[in-house]
């Protein structure tokens, strides 16, 4: 059983950071892939960063190069900074583990989630 909490969240100015913050409780932290996704309202989520349990990550080309992803093991904290943020960022965030198999840094397969953190960024 995984348990995320996000925190972070809020509100920017285009060209602003933000950075948002997800805990993780429960076992076996070091072997599942875990990540950031987002969802644009009336659209499906989406991957925004995600890592596997080597330490390998996978960004979305839209957030490449202003998005940063981090973890801290020990804290078992996942974090990330989102910079030079624009309009087109505005969505709910969550963060999310999947917690079966993880192949690799994949955006599918995810099966647990936390309860989301909106994020809007205005122009």
């Amino acid at each position: 059983y995984v348990q995320l909490v996000e925190s972070g969240g809020g509100s920017a100015q285009a060209g602003g950071s933000m950075m948002l913050s997800c805990r993780v409780f429960g076992d076996s932290y070091d072997r599942m892939c875990m990540g950031w996704f987002r969802q644009f309202p009336g659209q499906a989520r989406e991957g925004v960063v995600v890592v596997d349990s080597g330490g390998n990550t996978k960004y979305a080309d839209s957030v490449k190069g202003r998005f940063t992803f981090s973890h801290d093991n020990a804290k078992k904290t996942l974090t990330l900074q989102m910079d030079n943020l624009t309009p087109e960022d505005t969505a709910m965030y969550y963060c999310a583990a999947r917690t079966w198999v993880c192949p690799g840094p994949v955006f599918d397969g995810y099966d647990s989630w936390g309860q989301g953190t909106q994020v809007t960024v205005f122009a």
